[in-house]
């Protein structure tokens, strides 16, 4: 983990100046009052401050008065919240509901995830302030969002690695460098010579670390850089036979497949190969780069599988270090994949 000094954060004093108004009007206005009114329109000209400059209370300085709602927030970009136990992201949840509860913090769900609907800023200013921070998952980031959380300095941790130019995020992720390139080492022991990565085609993080961890391991284990052929899949539908026959016609014998949260793009591929006469792993070895479907009577996928509940837990913990001040964002964690030896690879036969 490495930490770094964060984003300033305004001052209630530079709110105070831009509002016109004293230091001390601006606490009654950010702490409810108290009791003590405080005039309409000065109150308005207070919050138009806050929110110019991009101000967030301070979590940690609340609950050394008290006042901290002791409450974690829970967001995901998905457009369905993740409740349902066959989803991917239902993991997560219970890790983050597990470590949240010990920890003595409430959990509070945010279910207004869809992006479509304008995210975390939906009316104009940031939901998620009901919380003292929050926990953020999901494939289908809005970029801005996480860039304005960030100015504000409102306490996050995201799951999964992700790069916002200008600004570091605190984030927990799945070590998918280190298995891809160990992955790469074992097939090219086994003697492959031409593999090909297959990725999913929104372009993520996740799916540059495995590329990465595909060039790591091909340069440990001796092959060219030509040798490596990288493609995006859109999806099941465009495995067809003629792709899959022409990667093997150029001398392909090993697919590594980025997943999808259904895996319907690798099942395809097993499909479309299997009705060529590509038997697997005989004529075609294939593993997934994370989570692989379920094992069926005859296959068990080779993969590695991502401690997803454990993320979630992390997730709390680094979130709770920037609540009470341990440490200053950003915090980043990488945790290390468990290896799933399955039946779906083998040395090379020459056909």
């Amino acid at each position: 983990m490495r930490k770094r000094a964060g984003p300033r954060r305004p001052t209630q004093v530079e709110i105070a100046q831009r509002a016109g108004v004293s230091q001390a009007t601006v606490s009654l206005v950010l702490n409810g009052g108290d009791g003590v009114p405080v005039a309409e329109e000065t109150r308005r000209r207070v919050q138009q401050a806050i929110e110019d400059l991009g101000y967030a209370a301070n979590p940690a300085a609340r609950a050394l008065r008290g006042m901290t709602v002791k409450t974690i927030g829970l967001y995901t970009f998905e457009s369905v919240f993740p409740v349902d136990q066959r989803d991917f992201y239902h993991p997560f949840l219970l890790g983050v509901e597990e470590e949240a509860a010990r920890l003595g913090y409430d959990l509070l769900l945010f279910t207004s995830a869809n992006t479509a609907q304008g995210g975390v800023y939906a009316r104009g200013r940031n939901a998620l302030l009901k919380a003292d921070g929050c926990v953020l998952l999901g494939r289908h980031i809005s970029r801005d969002d996480l860039a304005n959380l960030a100015k504000e300095g409102f306490p996050f941790v995201f799951i999964g690695r992700r790069d916002i130019e200008g600004t570091e995020l605190s984030y927990v992720a799945p070590d998918y460098v280190t298995p891809t390139a160990a992955l790469v080492e074992e097939l090219a022991a086994l003697g492959h010579r031409r593999i090909l990565l297959l990725r999913q085609t929104d372009g993520a993080e996740p799916g540059d670390d495995r590329e990465l961890g595909l060039r790591q391991g091909a340069q440990a284990a001796g092959l060219r850089p030509d040798d490596l052929v990288a493609e995006f899949s859109s999806g099941a539908a465009d495995i067809g036979t003629d792709r899959v026959t022409g990667w093997v016609r150029d001398g392909v014998t090993a697919v590594l497949v980025e997943p999808s949260e259904d895996n319907a793009t690798g099942l395809a591929l097993a499909e479309v190969a299997e009705a060529a006469g590509l038997r697997i792993p005989d004529h075609l070895s294939v593993a997934f780069l994370g989570s692989a479907p379920p094992p069926t009577a005859t296959r068990i996928w080779t993969s590695f599988e991502i401690p997803r509940v454990e993320i979630g837990r992390a997730a709390v913990q680094l979130l709770v270090n920037l609540l009470e001040g341990a440490e200053q964002p950003p915090l980043q964690l990488v945790v290390p994949c468990t290896d799933v030896r399955g039946n779906s690879i083998s040395r090379v036969v020459r056909r």
